[in-house]
C-alpha cells in the first residue's frame, strides 16, 4: 500500500534537484551561445555547430573541432581532436553506469548525457535514488538548453562580437567548482587525488591543447586507487 506522503516527498526532491541543476543550466546555455557565435562568425554555416551539438554534444571537443576547422584543418582532424578529449568521458560513463537503467535504449541516451557536469552533480549526491534522479533531470535540461544557446548564438553569428571579452569561459569551470567542493568535504584521500589531478591540469594547461588537462587530470584516480588498496 502507498504511503500518502511518497509523492509530495519525491516531487519535493526533484524540485530540489531542478533548482540546484539550473545554475548548470543557465552556465551551459550561455556557453552554448558562445559557441554557436564563434562558429558561424568564424565562417561556418549554421547547421554545422547545430548539427555537432545534437550528435556529439561535447562542449571542450565541439570547441577544440571548430578550432582546427576555422584554421584550415580538414574534417578528419577536426574529428580526431575532438574524439580524444572526449575520451575522459569513458571514465566518467563507468562511474554512472548504474544510474542509467537497464533498457537498451536508457543506455543508449544515458551515454550521450554524460558530460563533466552531469556525472559531479549526479556523484555529489547522498544515495542511489537520488543520484539517479540527479543524473537524468541535470542530463537532459543541460541537453536541452546547451542546443537551445548554440543555435541562439548561431542565428545571431557575428551581432554578439567578441563572446570571449564577457568572459563567458569562466561560467562552467566556476559552476563545475560548486559542485565538487562538498564531494571532497570528510575524505581526505579524495581531496588529495583531486589536488593530485588539478595540479597536473594547471601545469600543463600551457602546453596542450584545450580540454587535454582535464583528460591528464584523471591520473589523480591512481593515487586514489592506490592508497584505497593500501587501506
Amino acid at each position: 500500500m502507498r504511503s500518502p506522503h511518497r509523492t509530495p516527498r519525491v516531487s519535493a526532491v526533484q524540485r530540489a534537484l531542478v533548482r540546484d541543476s539550473s545554475l548548470v543550466w543557465l552556465a551551459s546555455g550561455v556557453v552554448g551561445v558562445s559557441f554557436g557565435a564563434i562558429s558561424v562568425a568564424g565562417g561556418l554555416p549554421v547547421w554545422v555547430p547545430v548539427a555537432m551539438s545534437v550528435l556529439v554534444y561535447a562542449g571542450s571537443a565541439q570547441f577544440s573541432a571548430v578550432g582546427v576547422l576555422l584554421a584550415g584543418g580538414g574534417p578528419f582532424a577536426a574529428a580526431a581532436t575532438g574524439l580524444l578529449l572526449n575520451t575522459r568521458t569513458a571514465a566518467f560513463g563507468l562511474a554512472v553506469a548504474d544510474l542509467l537503467g537497464p533498457g537498451r535504449a536508457a543506455r543508449f541516451l544515458g551515454a550521450h548525457l554524460v558530460t563533466d557536469e552531469t556525472v559531479a552533480f549526479a556523484l555529489a549526491q547522498p544515495d542511489p535514488a537520488r543520484r539517479r534522479a540527479a543524473f537524468w533531470i541535470s542530463g537532459l535540461g543541460l541537453f536541452v538548453v546547451w542546443n537551445l544557446g548554440v543555435l541562439a548564438g548561431a542565428l545571431a553569428g557575428g551581432a554578439l562580437g567578441d563572446t570571449a571579452a564577457y568572459g563567458l569561459d569562466a561560467a562552467f569551470p566556476a559552476v563545475l567548482v560548486a559542485l565538487v567542493l562538498p564531494a571532497l568535504r570528510g575524505d581526505a584521500r579524495l581531496r588529495r587525488s583531486a589536488a593530485l589531478g588539478a595540479a597536473l591540469a594547471l601545469a600543463l594547461t600551457p602546453a596542450v591543447p584545450a580540454g587535454v588537462p582535464v583528460l591528464l587530470a584523471l591520473a589523480g584516480l591512481f593515487l586514489y586507487g592506490r592508497e584505497g588498496a593500501a587501506v
